[in-house]
C-alpha cells in the first residue's frame, strides 16, 4: 500500500466517525512519514519471514511452548504469526498477522517492562512505528516496544476490494460479496486476541497498552479481554464504548465546540448571544440567501476545525460579522479549510477499514436487518432526531450521482455484521491496573464523555488538556506537558500519582473585525494622542492578524506561503525564517500597513510603515506573541515617540 493510500485510509478514519469528527481536516502527523524516515526504521531492523503459529484456539494462554524468532532479536525484529481466523473455532482457516518487535536500547539492563502500541485508524499500524517511536522517545531506553499490525489491514491478511469506492453503495455491496463470510472476523475482539497470541509467543509477561484515537477501542478490547496480560494502560484521544460494549460514535454535529472557544474570552463575551446560536441564525440565513462563495457544508467544517488555533480564535467573530453584513471574514476562514487536501474515498484497502468500523460500531439501525431496510430505518432517525442541528441532512450531502455521505453510519448501511462481536463484552470487568487517559476539548468525544468511560477502570485519572483536538501524544508540535505526562506513566504505571493540567490554549478568541479605525479599541497606558493611540491599536490588531496565520501549536499544513490580508495587500510567510512581510495590507480598510514581523522564541518584532489616520508613520513594536491573554503589553516607537502600552482585544 503507497503512501497516498495510507493517508486515504487514515482520514477516512478521521472524517466519517460520525459528522463531528475533529480530525475530519487535520493531516495528521502519523500518515506524512518520509521515505527517509521509513529507511532509517528498517536499516537497524531485521524481518524475521518465517511465520510462528499460535495453535490453539479461544483464549490465547497456551500457545504450544512456541516462541517467536524474535523474542531472542537485539535489534528490531518484524515478524509474522499465523492466527485462527475465528478464534473460537480451533478448525478455521489460518490467517497470517505481522508484527514488529523493538527491544529496548539499554540492552545491558532488565526490560522494565513492553509497551503494546496501536496508532487507531483502524489502519496499518506498522507504517507509524518512526512516530510512536519519537513520540516515546526515553521510555524505550529501558522498555521494549510491541507494535501488532491488525488483520486485515496493511501486511495482516489484508482485506481489499478493487473498486471500492465509499461514495458509491453498489461497490460496498460488492465488496461484501467478494469478500464473503470471513470479513465477519475482522473485527476488534478478534484483532486483541492477535496481539495477546504475539505477546505470548514473545514470552512478554504482560504489557501496558497504549492507544491513540480508534486505538483505545483495541486497548478497552484488550483489558477486558486478556486482563492477564495487562500491567497499565494509556488512552490518548478515547473513542467511546456503550454498555453493550459497541463503539459508540455519537452521530451529531458539534456546533457547541464554538462557545467553548469563545467563553474564555472578553471580547467574544460580548457577542450578541451565544456563539452557537448565532450559527443557528446564520444557517437559515443562508438558505435563504445563498452566497456562492459560502456553501453550508463550509460552515459544518468550521465546527469540525476549531482545534487549530486560527479557527479558534476566529469563527465566533467571523460569524457575528456576516450576520452584519460583513462577509470577508468568514469567506477567509471557510476558504481555508475548503482548501484542505482532500482525496477522493476509493481505494481497495478501505475494505479492511470498513470490515472494523461496520461490524465494531452501534449504529442507529438494526444489525441483522437488510441492507435497504438499514436504509430506511437511518433515514427515519435523521428525520426524527435531526442529530446535525443546526444544519439539515440535505445542507451535508453530496449532489447525485453520489451517494449521501454523512458518517460512517451510512457506508455502513451496506455492510452487514450478523456475528455478534462487541469489542467489549457486556458487562465485563475492567482490570485494577493504572489508566491515565488524555482529552481535548475539540475532540469528537467530549471530555465528560471520555473522563465517564475512563471511570469503569477502577484505578484510573482523566486528564483534560484544554483546547486540544484529537490525537495528544504524537507529531512535532505536541504539548510538552502532554507528553511530558505521557512518557512519566509509561515509564513506570504504577509510581505515577499525578493528574496532569495541560493546556493548549495560546490565543483569545476575538470578538469583532472592526471595519474602520474607528472602530478600534485604542490603546492604553500610553501618553500618545487619542487618534495615535487608536491606530497603534489597529495596526498591532493588523499584525496579529497576520501572525495568527501561522501559530505555533498547529498551523494548516495546507496553508499557503502567500495569503490576501483580510481587506487587501498581501502576506508572505517565510516559515525557515521566521518572519511575515506585509504589503499594503488592510486589516481595517482605512488603514494600510507595510513591513515585516519576525518571530523568534516567544518574542515578536515588527518594523512598520502605517498610512492612514493621519499620514504615513514608522511604527516598532515588540511584544510577547501566542498568549491566552485578553490584552497585550506592546512597546516601541510611533513616529520616533517611544511607547509602552497596552493593546485591548477586539
Amino acid at each position: 500500500m503507497n503512501a497516498d493510500q495510507r493517508s486515504i485510509t487514515r482520514r477516512v478514519a478521521a472524517a466519517l466517525v460520525g459528522v463531528a469528527t475533529c480530525g475530519a481536516l487535520l493531516v495528521s502527523p502519523l500518515t506524512t512519514q518520509s521515505a527517509a524516515a521509513r529507511d532509517r526504521d528498517h536499516d537497524t531492523s531485521q524481518t524475521i519471514t518465517r511465520t510462528g503459529t499460535a495453535e490453539t484456539a479461544g483464549e490465547t494462554k497456551d500457545t504450544g511452548g512456541f516462541r517467536h524468532p524474535c523474542a531472542a532479536a537485539k535489534t528490531r525484529c518484524d515478524g509474522e504469526m499465523t492466527v485462527p481466523l475465528d478464534w473460537s473455532d480451533p478448525a478455521s482457516k489460518r490467517i497470517t498477522v505481522a508484527f514488529a518487535w523493538l527491544p529496548r536500547k539499554d540492552a545491558g539492563r532488565p526490560s522494565a517492562g513492553t509497551i503494546l502500541a496501536n496508532p487507531g485508524g483502524p489502519s496499518p499500524a506498522l507504517p507509524a512505528v518512526p512516530f510512536l517511536t519519537e513520540a516515546l522517545g526515553p521510555v524505550l531506553d529501558r522498555h521494549d516496544l510491541l507494535v501488532v499490525e491488525p488483520r486485515g489491514l496493511g501486511k495482516s491478511s489484508p482485506l481489499l476490494c478493487p473498486g471500492l469506492d465509499l461514495e458509491r453503495r453498489e461497490t460496498v455491496s460488492a465488496c461484501v460479496a467478494h469478500l464473503g463470510p470471513r470479513a465477519r472476523f475482522f473485527t476488534a475482539d478478534q484483532a486483541v486476541t492477535d496481539m495477546n497470541a504475539v505477546r505470548e509467543a514473545l514470552g512478554v509477561p504482560k504489557v501496558t497498552f497504549y492507544g491513540i484515537s480508534y486505538g483505545t477501542v483495541f486497548a478497552q478490547a484488550y483489558a477486558t479481554r486478556h486482563p492477564d496480560g495487562l500491567s497499565g494502560v494509556l488512552l490518548d484521544s478515547i473513542v467511546l464504548t456503550g454498555e453493550d460494549g459497541y463503539v459508540t460514535t455519537p452521530i451529531r454535529s458539534r456546533a457547541d465546540l464554538l462557545d467553548v472557544a469563545c467563553d474564555p474570552s472578553r471580547a467574544c463575551r460580548r457577542l450578541p448571544g451565544d456563539p452557537s446560536g448565532l450559527l443557528s441564525r446564520l444557517v437559515p440565513h443562508l438558505r435563504a440567501h445563498p452566497d456562492p462563495q459560502l456553501r453550508l457544508s463550509s460552515l459544518t467544517n468550521l465546527t469540525h476545525s476549531l482545534y487549530l488555533p486560527m479557527v479558534g480564535r476566529e469563527a465566533s467573530a467571523a460569524v457575528a460579522a456576516y450576520l452584519n453584513g460583513d462577509r470577508l471574514p468568514l469567506r477567509r476562514l471557510t476558504r481555508m479549510i475548503d482548501e484542505a487536501p482532500r482525496q477522493p474515498l476509493r481505494a481497495p484497502e478501505l475494505a479492511g477499514l470498513l470490515s472494523y468500523m461496520c461490524a465494531d460500531t452501534a449504529f442507529p439501525f438494526e444489525r441483522t436487518a437488510p441492507a435497504d431496510e438499514r436504509r430506511r430505518q437511518l433515514d427515519r432517525y435523521y428525520k426524527r432526531e435531526r442529530p446535525f442541528r443546526p444544519f439539515a441532512v440535505t445542507d451535508l450531502a453530496a449532489p447525485p450521482p453520489a451517494s449521501p455521505i454523512l458518517g460512517m453510519q451510512d457506508v455502513c448501511t451496506d455492510w452487514p455484521a450478523p456475528r455478534v462481536s462487541p469489542p467489549v463484552p457486556p458487562g465485563a470487568k475492567h482490570p485494577r491496573v493504572p489508566v491515565l487517559a488524555l482529552g481535548g476539548d475539540f475532540d469528537s468525544t467530549t471530555p465528560a464523555e471520555a473522563a465517564a468511560v475512563t471511570r469503569r477502570f477502577p484505578d484510573s485519572t482523566f486528564s483534560r488538556v484544554r483546547f486540544a483536538g484529537h490525537n495528544l501524544t504524537t507529531g512535532a508540535l505536541v504539548n510538552e506537558c502532554v507528553r511530558d505526562a505521557m512518557r512519566a506513566f509509561l515509564t513506570d504505571p504504577d509510581a505515577f500519582d499525578d493528574k496532569p493540567r495541560c493546556d493548549d490554549a495560546n490565543y483569545r478568541a476575538v470578538g469583532s473585525f472592526p471595519e474602520t479605525v474607528a472602530r478600534v479599541p485604542q490603546a492604553r497606558g500610553t501618553d500618545l494622542p487619542a487618534r495615535d493611540r487608536r491606530v497603534l491599536a489597529a495596526a498591532f490588531a493588523t499584525v496579529a492578524d497576520a501572525t495568527a496565520r501561522r501559530n505555533p501549536l498547529r498551523t494548516p499544513p495546507w496553508a499557503p506561503a502567500t495569503q490576501a490580508g483580510l481587506r487587501g495587500g498581501a502576506l508572505t510567510f517565510d516559515d525557515k525564517a521566521a518572519t511575515v512581510d506585509l504589503r499594503d495590507v488592510r486589516f481595517v480598510g482605512d488603514l494600510t500597513v507595510n513591513g515585516e514581523v519576525r518571530l523568534s522564541g516567544g518574542d515578536a518584532t515588527a518594523r512598520l510603515t502605517v498610512t492612514g489616520g493621519g499620514g504615513s508613520r514608522a511604527l516598532e513594536l515588540s511584544w510577547k506573541p501566542f498568549r491566552a491573554e485578553d490584552d497585550t503589553a506592546v512597546s516601541g516607537t510611533f513616529a520616533g515617540h517611544g511607547f509602552t502600552a497596552t493593546i485591548p482585544s477586539h
